[in-house]
């Protein structure tokens, strides 16, 4: 049989990447393409056309396509995400306040009905006389919707009636919180349902899109996603719980990174446009988060890598503080689309501004500024508010400059409520025009990242003075803030780990002084126990400066660059399932979790119950995930102690685990 090629396909927010992988020879060829959000099948389809030409490979040769993207993250870590109804059973406003779910929904609707179970999975009854009411309008002011019930883990009946009656009505996705954790703790649950609505139509076109290329270019072999903790599944399953692939991205350059580097201890830093993502290699695996995974400061229910997110990239926002005496220069943690970049995209749009701005004997409060729509489809822009509105059509395809777009602050404010949305980009400064002005990079338009610079050099500090004497001054002072607030980050994930998160390196003087080798009587000196792994397009560039920063080795793969992309073929299929069982009188015992509760009076004939429901539910995920020959691992917990002599059963927890490698299509 011949050896088949496994295609990898990473989607971030600046490049899409593609590699085809051997399972024999290893990374065969390797491509990018910008990613084009308007349409993720143009970058897609780039990017995988690039690879195969590199490879001079016929399409018959690939069986196998594996996607990870960084579009979740960073539409969490951005505040970005479509408009989400939630709907909460059993819950009242008072709930709002735990686990940060009212800052959460922000201004989305939130609907309060009776009903719920409680521990042992009996019902209050369920009253939805306040979700037909709201219905008709809702349905027109949102993209998606999530249900979370009381005890919905222990029956999930009342999250089930309710999401069958907003399909009815709507005809729009709904996120059921029991399909995504079978964790106590509803307002998290809650939280991480209401994060997963928001993302369901993104991660719906992302995979739309690569399927749709496929289906173009006669590629009809099994497609899989990666999720949060590494794991595949598939794409049919991704589409429905996208929450779990929010560090999908992180996680397949962790497993890339343990695969081109063979190392098995080591600090795992990915860079990308708009995020660094951090994380820990422990005996060749990494490390998960049984808390669950923080992204953009929310603490979700999924479970991934114990990743730390940082709003910090290549593509970050300049954020210039002119007031004190001396300018502060903050990077991120929002993303813009570079000048440069810009440029490339539109040639005639941004070039002839700046050369404007710059000739102008003042310089404005938006120079060297754009807004442009992100190409998003139009349903996605439902529900905006009539300031919104204008100010949105006036923004069209092409880059306009902000100074003729923004008359007051309030229209500012209006601005970043679209690009919170994910409606529309601003253009503007970042460290990769700072690349290009230094020469470091040269993909995109010097010339405009030239000007950009220019003009944000000539921006006065408190003592009148311009914070630069020049683009490559301005340049050097960006890559140098990038190098410091990476190396802050990477030191702050790395104390954390190590049970220090208390202690905050942007404010430590001992650690700044530390990282700058300041000399004094007292000398401080950093340095990490394991490897620095840089990854990312621009590791090269950064990382040997940021590795010598914290004291480590410094350790950059050849195939850094698409590190996510290998990621995604090595990994695993890995389905976790837990049935619970409870005792909630003298004799009684309820079987819990997948399907219906039952009802024992003998404890070891609801213990069988509860392991062959785990068991038999996890095989069966595994399968559909796309596991080929699934072997299954079991363990099992038991709260039972002794009370007054006698032994009374608290819960029982049956967990079952089953993983594989992905079916891979061969050709007759």
């Amino acid at each position: 049989m011949a050896d088949h090629l496994l295609l990898g396909i990473d989607t971030g927010g600046t490049y899409t990447d593609a590699v085809l992988y051997s399972e024999t020879a290893g990374v065969v060829a390797r491509a990018k393409a910008l990613t084009t959000r308007h349409d993720l099948s143009v970058g897609i389809s780039g990017a995988v056309e690039a690879v195969l030409e590199a490879a001079k490979a016929p399409v018959s040769a690939i069986g196998l396509v594996s996607l990870s993207t960084t579009l979740a993250t960073n539409a969490l870590v951005e505040g970005q995400g479509g408009r989400a109804g939630l709907v909460m059973i059993g819950f009242g406003p008072e709930d709002l306040k735990r686990d940060g779910l009212a800052d959460a929904l922000g201004n989305d609707p939130v609907l309060f009905l009776p009903g719920g179970h409680n521990v042992h999975g009996d019902e209050t009854a369920l009253d939805m006389s306040a979700l037909d009411d709201a219905l008709p309008v809702l349905a027109e002011t949102v993209s998606s919707f999530a249900v979370a019930g009381y005890f919905a883990v222990r029956n999930p009946a009342h999250e089930e009636r309710v999401r069958a009656r907003i399909r009815e009505v709507s005809h729009l996705p709904v996120t059921c919180s029991h399909e995504l954790s079978s964790k106590l703790g509803g307002p998290r649950r809650a939280l991480t349902t209401l994060l997963n609505a928001r993302l369901v139509s993104m991660i719906d076109r992302l995979i739309g899109a690569c399927e749709d290329y496929l289906d173009r270019r006669g590629i009809h072999v099994p497609m899989m996603v990666v999720r949060g903790d590494g794991a595949l599944i598939a794409a049919a399953e991704a589409r429905l719980r996208p929450i779990e692939t929010i560090l999908s991205g992180p996680a397949a350059s962790l497993v890339g990174a343990r695969h081109l580097t063979g190392l098995d201890n080591a600090i795992v830093s990915d860079i990308g446009g708009t995020t660094t993502d951090v994380a820990v290699l422990d005996g060749g695996r990494p490390k998960l988060d049984a808390e669950g995974a923080v992204v953009g400061g929310y603490r979700t229910m999924v479970e991934a890598v114990a990743m730390r997110t940082f709003g910090l990239g290549g593509d970050s926002e300049v954020r210039i503080n002119d007031r004190g005496l001396k300018a502060k220069i903050e990077l991120g943690p929002r993303r813009f689309m570079p000048l440069s970049l810009a440029s490339a995209l539109h040639p005639d749009a941004i070039v002839p501004v700046l050369e404007r701005q710059m000739r102008a004997p003042h310089a404005g409060r938006h120079d060297g500024r754009f807004a442009v729509r992100t190409g998003v489809p139009e349903r996605l822009a439902s529900g905006l508010q009539p300031q919104e509105q204008a100010l949105y059509e006036k923004i069209g395809t092409v880059p306009l400059p902000l100074e003729g777009l923004l008359a007051t602050m309030l229209q500012k404010v209006t601005l970043d409520r679209l690009v919170a949305r994910g409606l529309v980009h601003i253009c503007g400064i970042t460290p990769s025009d700072a690349m290009h002005v230094l020469g470091g990079q040269g993909q995109w338009d010097a010339t405009a990242a030239r000007l950009g610079l220019e003009i944000a050099a000539r921006t006065r500090d408190g003592s009148g003075r311009p914070i630069a004497d020049s683009p490559e001054a301005l340049a050097r002072v960006l890559v140098d803030r990038l190098t410091r607030q990476s190396a802050d980050v990477i030191l702050s994930a790395c104390l954390a780990d190590d049970g220090a998160g208390a202690i905050d390196p942007v404010h430590s003087l001992a650690i700044d002084r530390a990282l700058h080798r300041v000399p004094g009587i007292v000398r401080f000196r950093i340095a990490l126990d394991r490897p620095l792994v840089g990854l990312g397009a621009s590791a090269p560039v950064y990382y040997p400066a940021i590795a010598d920063m914290l004291g480590a080795e410094s350790a950059i793969p050849a195939d850094a660059g698409v590190a996510n992309a290998v990621g995604a073929v090595v990994g695993q299929v890995r389905t976790m399932v837990t049935v619970f069982v409870t005792m909630p009188e003298e004799g009684i015992f309820i079987v819990g979790g997948t399907g219906e509760s039952a009802r024992f009076i003998d404890e070891s004939e609801a213990f069988a119950l509860a392991k062959e429901r785990a068991m038999t539910a996890a095989l069966t995920a595994a399968r559909i995930n796309g596991a080929d020959e699934p072997a299954v691992t079991f363990t099992e917990e038991i709260d039972a102690p002794e009370v007054e002599g006698r032994r009374k059963l608290m819960e029982a927890r049956f967990t079952a685990i089953a993983s594989g490698r992905p079916r891979i299509a061969y050709e007759s």
